[in-house]
């Protein structure tokens, strides 16, 4: 396979500058694909696809009379990011989630943001994501936000952003970790050639996270991960985290609150449980706090968790920070509670619930992207310049319905990275979901999720929507 033919197109391309230039930081990947017999990349293609598959790497799409279980595409074209770039990401980040950290610790206390006007207090009490019950809860070491997923884009000129957060339950972990696997054995040759940083320390980065958040003193805390059950569409991922840290699997029935304490059962009897790292949303996981139609979580840990005596990672009520209208308040956030300028710029956001933003957006619904403020998965979206009128009509209806609930950004010409679809290179959009874990200090994993829209011309990097994943390459210096 050659790359001569391959046309990087009107965007940033992440592995060439023009038709035949490459950029340096990928040419001896280049001349090590080119090296190879022809048809062999395919052959590779096939085999990797295929490894996924027998390591259990599937997703769950609901409501698809296809099947519920998929295997995660994946590409073997990797995507490489320099060492500069990342320390820049690394910063940027940090600065991010250290600032989030402080306001979700404001916000379920003083609330001085929005006493001092930063916030107006209608978006809070209205984001979905804010627990009332949460208000004078302190979590342990002062930490809300332990394992979270920052989706990042580059544009045209090829400079990053930030395109939302995820803070309740980020998954997506386990594909970073098994694409590598499958990465050293595809090109065993290019990974001894080139100076790339191993991302297999995750599990023992989480585990020492989680183990901080125990009580002093205790000589052996005992962790779990907490998950829906198997039909939960991340369930390979909370199994698969499980068992790289050492560590038990439980389900909501296998827990309950005894003697003040959240318990395990076990076949020798009770055993306490100290730190649970949860993959359940707030809403399920106390049908006595919140949902009382609840049968995934644990009746009663709330109480349990406001006295101390057990630790969740990540924190109730973090969800508030991940509502796309308060993420709009970032930049602000940082000049507020740090006295800095933002590192990683957020995209341009209008809020509908602005007057002025809203006859802006409801008159150019054909060049933007609405989303919900809540909503994921690339659901609840509206890509204006891929719609029909028929649809823009639907989302103007619903802006007009509930505007605090939608946000609209300029449609960004996602940089793209060569991806074999059909045989063929082609060029295809991707974002960047890294992961920064928050316990001693602040970790940013080196690498993260590369999110690929596996479909020709599509800007949706989603799995749910026919996304894909790639590897990614964070070079040493």
């Amino acid at each position: 396979m050659r790359f001569q033919d391959y046309d990087p197109g009107q965007f940033y391309d992440e592995w060439f500058i023009a038709p035949g230039q490459a950029r340096p930081l990928v040419q001896p990947l280049i001349e090590r694909v080119e090296s190879l017999p022809p048809g062999e990349m395919t052959r590779r293609q096939q085999t990797a696809q295929t490894a996924m598959l027998n390591l259990g790497a599937t997703f769950n799409v609901y409501g698809d009379d296809q099947g519920v279980e998929r295997a995660m595409p994946f590409d073997i074209i990797p995507r490489v990011v320099s060492a500069t770039d990342w320390a820049n990401l690394e910063q940027g980040l940090k600065q991010r989630i250290y600032t989030l950290n402080c306001f979700l610790t404001d916000i379920y206390s003083e609330q001085k943001i929005i006493k001092d006007g930063i916030i107006p207090r209608e978006l809070i009490e209205s984001a979905k994501g804010f627990l009332s019950p949460c208000m004078g809860l302190l979590p342990p070491q002062g930490i809300w936000c332990h394992v979270t997923g920052t989706d990042l884009v580059r544009d045209r000129e090829g400079k990053w952003y930030v395109l939302e957060d995820n803070l309740r339950c980020p998954s997506g972990i386990s594909y970073v970790l098994e694409n590598r696997r499958v990465m050293k054995s595809t090109f065993p040759l290019v990974f001894k050639q080139m100076a790339i940083q191993p991302v297999d320390e995750y599990p023992g980065h989480l585990l020492e996270t989680l183990l901080n958040l125990a009580p002093a003193n205790l000589p052996d805390p005992t962790v779990v991960v907490l998950t829906p059950g198997i039909y939960n569409s991340a369930y390979f991922e909370h199994s698969f985290l499980a068992q790289q840290m050492g560590v038990t699997l439980v389900e909501g029935r296998d827990l309950v609150v005894a003697d003040g304490y959240v318990q395990m059962r076990t076949t020798k009897g009770l055993k306490r449980v100290d730190v649970i790292y949860r993959r359940i949303d707030d809403d399920f996981i106390d049908p006595a706090a919140f949902r009382a139609d609840s049968m995934l979580g644990i009746k009663g840990i709330t109480e349990v968790y406001r006295r101390g005596r057990v630790a969740l990672a990540n924190a109730l009520g973090t969800g508030v920070a991940d509502d796309k209208v308060i993420y709009a308040y970032v930049p602000q956030m940082i000049k507020y509670y740090l006295d800095e300028e933002i590192l990683l710029d957020n995209v341009p956001t209008y809020l509908c619930w602005q007057p002025q933003d809203l006859k802006y957006v409801l008159a150019h619904l054909d060049q933007l992207v609405v989303k919900a403020a809540n909503e994921s998965g690339g659901y609840g979206m509206l890509i204006g310049t891929q719609s029909t009128q028929a649809q823009r009509e639907e989302f103007a209806a619903r802006i007009r319905a509930n505007p605090r609930n939608y946000i609209a950004q300029p449609t960004l010409a996602l940089s793209r990275v060569p991806t074999m679809i059909e045989g063929e290179l082609t060029g295809c959009h991707v974002d960047l979901r890294p992961y920064i874990l928050y316990g001693e200090e602040i970790y940013v994993h080196p690498g993260g999720l590369t999110r690929v829209a596996m479909r020709k011309g599509s800007l949706v990097v989603n799995s749910s929507q026919g996304g894909g994943s790639k590897d990614t390459w964070v070079l040493c210096e």
